[in-house]
Parts: C-alpha cells; structure tokens; sequence
C-alpha cells in the first residue's frame, strides 16, 4: 500500500493562524506600528509650515486678481485665498485664525486688520441701516482658539435689542451689562465649566492657556481680560444651575425660587411626592414590617481643606445663588452663629478627637472661613440641597446642629439615621441645643425615630462601649451603609481647595455650590452600573455570610444561641438593655497576668511568705524576664537575617550593639536562674564541653521550665508562672495574629500598599512564632501541672489558618466547602463586629438596594412629567422665547427618559440575580421589594 501524501491544507492553516495570530499582536501595539513610521509623520507636520501643493497655483479659485497669501488655521483643508476670499468666506467664521505669506513663511494676522466688520442681530452679509460702532473700534472676543480683537457693529434698528442680549443671541457672552466691550463664546464658557469639573483646572490657568495659544512667544500684547473672565465664569456657573433646575420656566421668575431648589437630588432617597408610593405614611400593616426602608440615611462630616483668606466681602462679592443649592442662606446662618458663637465646646468623655476638642483653640488667624461642614446622603455619597455651611473655628458641634436641624426639617420621613465620626458626644446635647436654636429649626419628635452611628473608618478611634453602642454593624435595618460618603466626596472637592482660598465669599460658595452639583449629577449617571454592582455583591454576599453564620452557630450549644438571639433582639429595640455585642469574657493579656503575679508577691511579703532566693527577683519576675529575652532573641534573629548582602557598616553596627546588649542580660539572668533552678548548672557544662564555639545570642537556649526534662528538680510555683505567662502570650499572639490579617484584608499589592502590607505580612510571621512558642510550653508543662481542657481554645496554629480573614476562602476552597479558621471562633472573638457575622446586614442591604432602584426608576419617572408639564408652564410674547422654552423642557423630558429606560434595561437581570444567590434566604417574599414596584401596603383596617 503507497503511503498517503501528506495534507498540505492542515499546514497551510497554521500557517494562516500564526500569520493571523501575528498580526493581531501588531495590531495590539500601536505605538510598533507608527515607530517606522514616525518621520513620515514629522515630514507632514514640517510640510504643512509652507503653502504645501499651493505653491504651484498662481491664481485664486474666484478667478480674480488678488495674489494667494492666507491661509485659515481652522477651515478644513490647506487651501490658500486672496484677500477677497479670504473676508467672503470668513463672514460666519469671525472668530477663524488666519496667516499670511510673507515671503518665505506664514504670519498670524487678524481679520479685523483684513478689514472683515462684524454685524450683529441680522443674518452674515446683510446690512445694518444704523450700525453702532464700539467705541475706539475696541472690541475683544475670548475663544477657544485664541483671544481676538475684532471690528464689531451692534445694531441701531428700532426693534434692536439692547447689546448686552444681541451678544447672548450671537452665543457670546457679555462681559457686562452696559456698554459690553469684552464677550467669550458659549463655546469657551463650556469647554471650561467642563474641565473644571473633570480636571478641576482653575479659571486663572485656563485663561492663561488660552492666552498662550494666541501667542506663545508673549511678543504681541494680548489684552488682558482675566478679571472680567472671572466675573463672566461666576455668572455663567449661576446661570446654568438656573436652566438645569427649570428656574427658567418659573412663571413667577427666577427670585421666586425656594431655598435648595437649584440642587441635584438624589433620586434613591426616600422623596415624598417624587419616589414613594402614595399615601405610604398612613398605611397599616405591611408599612410596620418595612416602613426601615424609607429611612433616611445622613452623614456628617467636616472639611478643612476648603478654606478662605479673609478679603473681600458680600457687598463687594455677593452670593448669586443666595441658598439656593447646597450652602445654607447665609443672612441667617451667620446671624445665628453670631448669637451662640461664643458657647465653649463640650469636652469628649470618648477619646480626645482633635477637630472637636480644638475647637476653642484653632487658629483661624487670616481665615474668613477654616472650612465647610456637610450633612450628605450616606447611601448614595450626594450633597443635600442647603446643608453645606462654613465654619469659623475648629468643628464646633453648634455649626452642625444648624445644618442638622435644617435637614431634619426638610425631609418628610420617620426615620432618619444619622453617621458622624464623634456621634457619640454630639449627639448627647442635641436635644438640648435644640432648645436654644431659633424656633424655626425645633424638630418634633414625636412619632419620628433617629438613630445614631459613628463612621465604619473612624469607628477603632473610639472607646470600646462606643465601637457597639454606634457600630453599624451592629445595628439593625441599615445593610452595609459605612457613613463614609462625605470622605469620597472631599477627596473629588479637596483638588480645587487651593484656587478657593483666594476668592471672594459669593464667588467661592456659588463655586462650590456648582461642584457640588456636578459631582451629583454624575453619581446620578452612574446609578445605573454602580446598583447592579452591589446588588450582585449583595446578593452573593449574603448567602456566604449565611451559610459562614449556620457554621458558626453549630458550634454554639443552643441555649446559649438562643439566648444570645433573645438578647440581640431587646437591645435592637431598647438600646438601655444589656448590649449583646460587648464582650463577657475578660481578656487575657500578659500585662494583666503580670500584674497579678506582682500582686500576689506582694501580698506573699506582706505576710512574711515569700521565698524568694534572690532579694530583687522573685520566680515569677525571673520567668517573666526570661520570656521577655525569647522574645528579643526572636527579633534579634529576624534583624540579623534581613540584613542584606551589601550591608552599611552602620546596620552592621546597628545589630553589633543590639546583640552585646542582649549578651549581657542573658548573663546576668542566667547568674539568678541557677539560684532557683540548680539543675540548669550541669546542663549548661555539658553543652560547653560539646561545644567549642560559643552560641549566638539569638541562638542561646534558656532552659526555662518548660524546656527542662520533666525527671529533673525544678521549683513548681515557677512551673505555675510560666504556665500563666504562657498561656497569656498564646492569647496575645493570636490577637495579634487576627488584627494583623484583618489590616490585609482585601488589599492588593500596589507600590503604594506594598511597604504596608509587607509589613503585616512579617508581623503575622512574628505572631505565629510567638505563639508556637507559647503553645509548645503549654503543651511540655500541662501533664507536669495537671492542666486540661486548653488545648480546645488554643490549637496548633497552621500556615493556612494565618492566610484566611473572618469571611474569605482561601485557594482551592468554594462555597460550599470553605470552613472558618478556629482562630475565629476562639472566646472572645465574636465581639469584634466582624462583618463575617453579620448575616442580616447583607440581606437588609439586598432589600435596600431593591428599594432604592424602584426608587431611582420612579424618581425619574416623575421628572419626566415634571419637565413635560414645565414646557407649558410660562407664558411669553414672543413666539422664539416660546419655542426655546418648549424645547429645552422637552429636550430635559426625553433625557430623563432615556435614563429610565436606560436603566431598566440594566435591571431587568437583578430578580433573577437575587433569586439565584438568594434562594430561601430571605422568608417572607410577599413584604419584599421588587424592580418592578414598591412593597405592597396594607390598606384594611
């Protein structure tokens, strides 16, 4: 039989594939392909400095006599006109960059010194019969392009308008009202409005910019028009604040508007008459089990980095917005703190919180304003219309009780929670305080809930009756709300702190006002990913904690599980009752071991009982100390073998000192150890003999009781020290050991966390041999001692069980076969709030989430009409101002409905996500809330 030919077409495929493959890597790298081609690239630009293939044409396209010298910079294409064609073309094009040929290269020169004259209110090329000159022919325009000199003619005409409107109807906007010599285009004013957003580029290096770009050379004088730049910046902010918030089709004017009308709201939060269900404050029933989700969540910080110097004042720079957005009306916020300004600061009975307690002391030398304070919704990290205030000194709580009380007011719900980083101190007078505010900001309580929790982040700082008493994790119906949303916000504001500094008062809080309002419109455009993020996270989340949870309670004996839920369940409702997050269970520190040990020598002397054998150590002093050198011998050897291969002579030195120093402790405790422990003698000359070199200090085995050979004399009290010493040590390394993984948690290792996280990782590794240490000497002196039932609580600690934080698998494990490291269920540690317990918070957050994306898809549904019903709801004379009215409503309408649709179709997947993660996690799915409406009210009686 021949042999068969060999199928060339399978060789030719991979041949086909590699080349694909190939070009597909060429195709990802960009910058390799336009290497090669890099001088072509440079030839084009140099070209484009001539006249380029113009240089053959000796006559203009229009046939006529005039020679080809100009070119425009922002035409399409490189073609060169004459004289003549160069004004024809450039009469809807006035604001165009144009050179002129001088011989051998191009020159910038201005249209206005072409002759082009520019004629407002009628159409390009139409003739004005009363044209009014500015006067001296003196007119700058600002644009994107450069700043322009131009010869412009406003119209005379019986039905001309005054000049101040005929620049807005040319899109240019007036420097002033009267006698307007100096305008910038719509096109600049929103290019840096923009970028102030984005880039938070400052009006001053903006304008610069654009400056440059007329002349880089700084050889040709360029009008200086900065000043009236910022004052055209200022005007433009506030009038754009006014058009988004549809002040403009106020039949009752612009001044009519009411405090906070002009701000971005959030479309989550419970807003009566917007995105709750009608007649939710009356309905029976149903309401009680789910009336926590139209809770209002509001966060309360402070910020120092947004000051003022002290020039300038309202009369000369006024607030335009006047209360109108985000900072409270001025006349009377200031009048109030005027009143009680002079009250001393209350002093913190927790830890001592610098803001709060320097108060009083702050220097505010030079500064009108030493920063801003906010209440911002904690949910969905928005500022609230008109809770934004300057403060004067220090964080005084009287600023936030103003802003407080204001927003109390504001929001029609029951239930409010509210997250500040020292509510635990300001919250103990609030009511009182209230009592001496003006009768405007009294609150009534009555059938009103409010609650108060400190920031997850700043929560450690506190004291640890504080860290349950406000731990959101500890609370009930708040999800995984962490109180931190002003901290994100400071960190978009902060970047603009250092061109604010030098404003006016009104420019600087209608800026701030016009941030404010950007940073929410833009959470509010994200919504619709930044929900189904969390609601997938939630979901899965949730059923993790769940499952981590039944693990735990297994090994609870269910007495004590049902007591400890009957205890939860009473200090939920009534936080007077005895706190079931606050640990029972009396730590156990070497420092508390210790001082009980030096308490009983002293009672031991006192009563003429001490045996001690030497007149300054006693046993258990001996024993303590000997620990303690262990301890130095490990940090000694961890030292030594980090030292690199090309040490200093001064890290060499470094360790040289750290180890003749802990030389001569263990000589001199050795000398009293053989006083209370002779046997140590003969061991140590038996160790001398067989070895002729003499140990390292690090390496130097003490022979502590736990160490000697059970048949060997030893005094038993030091037996017992050690063993009490030990079994401290144990529990300190573990507590050690789990903070240490819980500062780990969920970091990556950039350049920036890496020093950190290394050094974490060393001090779990120091913390394991600490306690195999401690274990190993429980483990030698129990059977001498008598000792059970310890070695359930302190096991031998694996590598994976210092790999695993409360709630994460590790490598290899899944959800349904991960198991939580014993370290976490040790006594004692169930106390910590750790969020791997907290199983009711990840389902509160799953309703939540679903509450608030109902919430969101009716908030912009009522908008949607809202705007609809605004394009009928001014009158005007004119036909023009009707249509535009018309259309910036309907424009506003059809946006927001693109939104909604937007985000239901991003939504339609979460009823299946939750019900695939979820399953029966959640019980009672009647009362639950869905995309598709609000959880049904129970309306009988």
């Amino acid at each position: 039989m021949p042999l068969s030919e060999p199928d060339h077409g399978e060789f030719g495929n991979e041949d086909d594939a590699l080349s694909s493959l190939k070009k597909n890597r060429i195709r990802n790298r960009p910058l390799c392909q336009w290497i090669p081609e890099r001088s072509s690239y440079l030839d084009e630009m140099i070209h484009l400095e001539g006249r380029g293939n113009n240089i053959l044409r000796d006559e203009c396209n229009c046939k006529g006599e005039g020679k080809l010298l100009y070119h425009c910079h922002d035409c399409f294409g490189v073609e060169m006109m004459c004289h003549t064609c160069v004004l024809d073309k450039h009469t809807h094009n006035t604001l165009h960059r144009i050179e002129e040929w001088h011989e051998t290269f191009f020159i910038r020169i201005s249209l206005k010194s072409l002759g082009l004259p520019v004629q407002l209110s009628h159409n390009p090329g139409e003739k004005c019969y009363n044209p009014e000159p500015t006067p001296g022919d003196d007119f700058v325009v600002i644009n994107v392009h450069g700043i322009h000199e131009i010869s412009l003619d406003f119209c005379g005409c019986e039905t001309a308008q005054a000049h101040y409107k005929q620049l807005l109807c040319a899109r240019w906007f007036p420097a002033t009202v009267s006698n307007p010599q100096t305008a910038a285009t719509f096109a600049l004013m929103e290019l840096f409005h923009l970028l102030s957003f984005e880039s938070k580029v400052s009006a001053y290096e903006f304008y610069h910019s654009i400056a440059r770009r007329t002349d880089n050379m700084s050889i040709t004088p360029i009008r200086d028009r900065y000043s009236v730049f910022m004052c055209m910046v200022h005007e433009w902010r506030h009038l754009k604040q006014l058009k988004h918030a549809g002040r403009g089709h106020d039949p009752h004017g612009v001044d009519a508007a009411s405090a906070g009308a002009c701000a971005v709201l959030c479309p989550a939060c419970p807003q009566p008459g917007k995105n709750l269900p009608d007649n939710w404050e009356n309905a029976p029933g149903t309401y009680q089990i789910i009336s926590w989700m139209y809770a209002l969540f509001l966060a309360i910080d402070a910020n120092f980095q947004l000051k003022r110097k002290l020039m300038s004042s309202d009369n000369v720079d006024p607030s335009l917005n006047a209360g109108w957005s985000y900072f409270v009306k001025d006349t009377a916020y200031k009048q109030y703190l005027s009143e009680r300004g002079c009250e001393p600061q209350e002093k913190s009975t927790c830890v001592s919180h610098n803001a709060v307690k320097m108060a009083d002391t702050k220097t505010s030398r030079g500064l009108a304003a030493t920063g801003v304070r906010t209440v911002d919704c904690a949910r969905h990290d928005m500022k609230l219309p008109n809770r934004v205030g300057d403060l004067q000194k220090g964080e005084k709580y009287l600023n936030m009780d103003y802003l407080v009380f204001s927003a109390l007011l504001s929001f029609l719900v029951f239930i409010f929670n509210l997250s500040y980083d020292v509510a635990c101190q300001w919250h103990k007078k609030l009511w009182t305080h209230m009592d001496s505010m003006p009768p405007c900001l009294h609150f009534a309580r009555e059938n009103k809930t409010i609650r108060f929790f400190v920031l997850k982040f700043h929560l450690n700082a506190h004291i640890q009756q504080c860290q349950t008493t406000f731990s959101f994790n500890c609370g009930k119906n708040v999800g995984r709300t962490d109180g931190e949303a002003p901290e994100r916000g400071w960190a978009n504001i902060n970047r603009v702190a250092s061109s604010m500094k030098e404003m006016g008062p009104g420019a600087r809080r209608d800026t701030l006002d016009d941030h404010f309002g950007d940073w929410n419109w833009k959470k509010i455009t994200i919504l619709g990913r930044q929900m189904l993020r969390k609601i997938k996270q939630a979901s899965s989340r949730a059923k993790v904690h769940r499952e981590e949870l039944h693990e735990l309670e297994r090994i609870i004996p269910a007495p004590s599980l049902s007591a400890w839920r009957s205890e939860i369940i009473a200090w939920e409702e009534d936080h007077t009752k005895p706190n079931p997050f606050e640990s029972r269970i009396k730590a156990i520190t070497q420092a508390a071991i210790r001082r009980q040990l030096a308490e009983k020598d002293a009672a031991d002397l006192q009563a003429g009982a001490d045996v001690s054998l030497h007149t300054d150590i006693s046993a258990s002093v001996l024993i303590a100390s000997g620990i303690d050198l262990q301890d130095q011998q490990q940090c000694l050897a961890v030292d030594a073998s980090s030292l690199g291969q090309h040490a200093t002579d001064t890290q060499k030195t470094k360790i040289y000192n750290q180890s003749n120093a802990l030389q001569r402790r263990l000589d001199n405790w050795i000398r009293i150890q053989v006083l209370y422990v002779p046997a140590v003698g003969p061991i140590r000359s038996a160790e001398e003999a067989e070895h002729t070199a003499v140990p390292k200090p690090e390496e130097f085995k003490l022979w502590l009781p736990s160490e000697l050979d059970p048949h060997l004399p030893c005094y038993q009290k030091l037996r017992h020290c050690e063993w009490e010493l030990r079994y401290a040590q144990a529990h300190d390394a573990l507590n050690d050991v789990r903070q240490n993984i819980s500062n780990i948690q969920g970091q990556h290792a950039s350049t920036r966390a890496c020093t950190a996280l290394d050094l974490a990782t060393e001090k779990i590794h120091a913390g394991k041999a600490k306690y195999d240490a401690a274990q190993a000497a429980l483990a030698a002196l129990a059977p001498l001692l008598g000792k059970i039932g310890w070695s359930d609580t302190l096991c031998p600690l694996l590598a994976s069980d210092t790999m695993q934080p409360m709630g994460d698998f590790i490598q290899g494990q899944s959800e349904g076969t991960h198991s939580i490291p014993w370290i976490w269920k040790t006594p004692g540690v169930l106390q910590d709030n750790d969020e791997g317990l907290q199983d009711s918070r990840w389902s509160e957050e799953v309703m939540l989430l679903l509450e608030e994306m109902w919430r969101v898809l009716a908030f912009l549904t009522w908008q949607v009409e809202w705007w609809s019903g605004l394009s009928s709801a001014c009158h005007f004379e004119r036909l023009a101002d009707v249509e535009g009215s018309v259309a910036y409503a309907k424009h506003q309408s059809t946006l927001r409905e693109s939104m909604l649709k937007k985000f239901e179709q991003l939504w339609k997947i979460v009823p299946a996500i939750v019900a695939a993660e979820l399953n029966d996690g959640i019980a009672d799915t009647d009362g639950m809330p869905t995309i598709e409406g609000p959880p049904p009210l129970d309306t009988d009686d």
